[in-house]
């Protein structure tokens, strides 16, 4: 499965809720994430992590007509300090957005990654705009989620960003982050499903960063906890679309009607 988290506005917490589902991702496969973000990435410097990562990655798929695809993810993934496995990014801008330039082109190479027999693809994409260069795989995706702060600021640029979202993907989850609004709230407001929230959890979110006892591991924390919640909605989501899509009918075929308790509508419900 191949999993795009983006944000519209700010820094709602794309990273960390890659990170989040990640840590646990309802498969014994588990999850690999790649970060994607054009403004530079994180977990190098944070984690004190270097080369492979997302250069390298794209080093390999320019100069090879047969990219292997998720051996070659594996051979650029680094496991951060908490376990975590992922494909690290540059923390400078202008060498991430050449980066992601290569792979924007070879967008089928995450996708094929992603594929059954191995871990979940989870691609931390960032803020994204109309000119982001992380597009062509925001178009790929088996399912994008959509992050954002539920303060009314936020949501207004969530709201002007929707036509936007709608032509990359027929149903992203929408999640909104920390206090504020209520899910109803929201969904009345936006005209869009809410598929749940994620807490302001500042001890969970460091867990996802460093190494930790099995009594402190982030998926015993709040977040951790809200977060599986999610990431096994949007997993089940996506079996049931795989089980009810025609062999020959389009894989992002919106879905009427219900997968268990999820309501499918603008996103996801639970």
């Amino acid at each position: 499965m191949l999993l795009a988290i983006a944000s519209v506005k700010g820094s709602p917490g794309v990273t960390t809720t890659a990170l989040a589902f990640a840590v646990c991702w309802p498969t014994r496969d588990g999850a690999v994430v790649v970060e994607a973000d054009p403004a530079g990435g994180d977990l190098a410097a944070r984690c004190g992590l270097g080369e492979p990562g997302l250069v390298s990655l794209a080093a390999h798929a320019r100069s090879h007509s047969d990219p292997g695809y998720g051996s070659l993810l594996l051979t650029h993934t680094r496991a951060l300090p908490s376990g975590i496995l992922a494909v690290v990014g540059p923390v400078g801008a202008r060498q991430a957005r050449a980066a992601l330039s290569v792979l924007a082109a070879q967008p089928m190479l995450l996708r094929h990654a992603a594929g059954p027999g191995g871990p979940a693809v989870i691609v931390d994409c960032g803020r994204l705009d109309a000119e982001s260069v992380v597009l062509p795989l925001v178009r790929v995706a088996d399912a994008v989620v959509l992050v954002a702060r539920a303060q009314d600021a936020d949501l207004a640029h969530a709201l002007d960003a929707l036509p936007m979202i709608a032509g990359l993907t027929p149903q992203p989850a929408f999640v909104l982050a920390g206090p504020g609004h209520s899910e109803a709230e929201v969904a009345a407001a936006l005209g869009i499903a809410v598929m749940g929230r994620l807490p302001w959890d500042a001890r969970g979110a460091a867990a996802l960063y460093r190494p930790s006892r099995a009594h402190q591991a982030p998926s015993r924390s709040a977040l951790g906890h809200a977060a599986a919640r999610l990431a096994n909605l949007l997993y089940r989501h996506h079996q049931h679309r795989l089980r009810t899509t025609t062999a020959t009918g389009p894989l992002h075929a919106p879905l009427q009607g219900a997968c268990g308790d999820v309501e499918l509508a603008f996103g996801l419900r639970s």
